[in-house]
């Protein structure tokens, strides 16, 4: 069934984000002080490729976890999460579109707070 679920997410939309949030980390990994928030977006862009299967927990993040995650919020990860949650209710609306609407959910959790996350 993911092999399935992931061929349809990428081919009818999946790698529209998973292009921007690559072009977004290499953007950010061009600055010394966006490297971190680079490396999550190339995390993002993983999961936003090929998302069934795959497990998101929030993780043990420390200091720099927490200061990254508030900026994080702060600065972006609220729209994004919105964002992901009102495609995931859209999803929901058809018995069809259940699935999809999960992956939904599953990417605005990490897309919310995606430092010390873990993608399994």
């Amino acid at each position: 069934m993911s092999i399935l679920g992931n061929l349809l997410w990428f081919v009818l939309g999946g790698f529209i984000p998973m292009i921007m949030w690559a072009l977004a980390g290499l953007i950010l990994c061009v600055t010394i002080i966006g490297i971190p928030f680079g490396v999550q977006c190339f995390k993002l862009a993983g999961l936003s490729a090929f998302p069934f299967g795959r497990d998101v927990q929030i993780g043990q993040f420390g200091a720099f976890g927490l200061i990254g995650n508030v900026l994080w919020i702060l600065l972006a990860g609220w729209e994004l999460a919105l964002t992901h949650i009102t495609l995931g209710l859209l999803f929901y609306i058809t018995i069809i579109g259940i699935p999809f609407g999960r992956q939904h959910f599953k990417l605005a959790r990490l897309a919310f707070v995606p430092f010390g996350a873990i993608i399994k």
